[in-house]
């Protein structure tokens, strides 16, 4: 990579881990970052999520080149592209193209698909900026016909619309031919249930539900997906991005399932997830683990330790992904040592990440935030 960025005429700074990633990012700002996922320190989606949070790099379009396929979290993070390893360079040419494309375009282009007058005309005055060209339309039919002959950087869709519904939408845009797929977020009145909300999440990088605190999200997640510099924002509009950040609405409303037979832990990690507004549900083994996934309705998220008696956490972790239900359910493993060949054996098992003991509640909360599915509960 680093000879192809150098044959095609790009200056580069190259980390070997995390935390030299994070120091260079801040330090030089560079014009685009390329990020692998299997990193010596901490995982790359702990990278891209705090490069996200940090309004000095939210707006650097990050390009991830991984063995692992998770494509899927990382494009809802805000991530430009993503490569699975092996790749050709071929298709390393195709990367460096797309973030080309991203650097010289001036102009960003949203495509506003929305009913409601007056709420075309709020969203218009709460996200418009002189380089925002914002063309909006009433029906799905008038979006699919300029999605065939336009490409668009992000998209905000109702999803109660005149001719059809948003999610129907989103499927004909998935198996129709148009120009490009933009970052979809979902701004809705409508309470989802669950399945409706795993359904839209294979097409949008987030859901909004409308409410007093929406607007503030929505600004949020449509400077994340146009790379727009923070600084260069109105006071006001940055001033909304500071509150709605200082929320940790990720978290919040949520149920955990926590995997653990030490009564110290449990204590611990009850607390801090408590403090953020989450629902705790406790397991002591892996068998119990399995139990709880089948029988408690809209579990979010499981820490799942790997020591433990009777069942461990990778037979149970086994288990769980071994059912159709839970193959996206995110699995965050807790290891007793941060040594690589655990780390392996984890996600080899279906974990999703994981986390080494004794736990730093700053780091817990890092990976909660990425890997609770991106909806907004307002």
């Amino acid at each position: 990579m680093y000879k192809l960025a150098h044959d095609l005429g790009y200056q580069c700074l190259l980390a070997g881990n995390a935390a030299e990633g994070l120091r260079l990012a801040t330090e030089f700002s560079p014009d685009a970052i390329l990020l692998d996922i299997g990193l010596p320190d901490v995982s790359g989606m702990t990278v891209l999520q705090k490069l996200k949070r940090n309004p000095d790099t939210r707006h650097i379009p990050v390009h991830i080149i991984s063995a692992a396929d998770r494509m899927e979290t990382a494009l809802q993070m805000g991530a430009v592209g993503y490569a699975v390893k092996p790749t050709t360079r071929e298709s390393l040419q195709q990367m460096f193209e797309k973030i080309e494309e991203k650097l010289t375009s001036k102009m960003k282009r949203v495509l506003l698909v929305e009913d409601d007058a007056l709420q075309r005309e709020s969203i218009r005055h709460l996200i418009g900026e002189e380089d925002i060209e914002i063309t909006a339309v009433e029906t799905g039919a008038e979006a699919m016909e300029l999605l065939r002959n336009t490409i668009f950087d992000c998209m905000i869709i109702d999803l109660k619309l005149p001719d059809m519904q948003g999610n129907d939408l989103l499927r004909r845009m998935s198996s129709e031919t148009i120009c490009s797929f933009p970052p979809v977020i979902v701004y809705t009145g409508r309470n989802l249930t669950r399945d409706e909300e795993h359904e839209l999440l294979k097409y949008s990088r987030s859901i909004i539900i409308k409410g007093a605190r929406s607007p503030e999200r929505l600004l949020d997640e449509v400077t994340l997906f146009l790379h727009k510099v923070e600084s260069d924002l109105s006071a006001d509009r940055q001033n909304m991005l500071r509150t709605v950040r200082s929320r940790d609405s990720a978290i919040e409303g949520r149920r955990i399932l926590l995997v653990d037979d030490d009564v110290r832990n449990i204590f611990a990690l009850t607390g801090a997830l408590e403090q953020k507004g989450a629902t705790v549900v406790i397991a002591r083994d892996g068998f119990e683990a399995v139990e709880k996934v089948n029988s408690v309705a809209d579990i979010d998220l499981v820490l799942m330790d790997i020591m433990m008696p009777g069942m461990d956490g990778l037979e149970a972790t086994r288990r769980i992904r071994s059912d159709a239900r839970f193959q996206k359910l995110p699995i965050i493993a807790i290891t007793a040592k941060a040594m690589k060949d655990d780390q392996e054996q984890c996600l080899k098992a279906g974990a999703s990440d994981y986390l080494a003991k004794p736990i730093d509640i700053d780091r817990l909360y890092s990976l909660l935030r990425v890997w609770i599915p991106n909806m907004e509960r307002i």
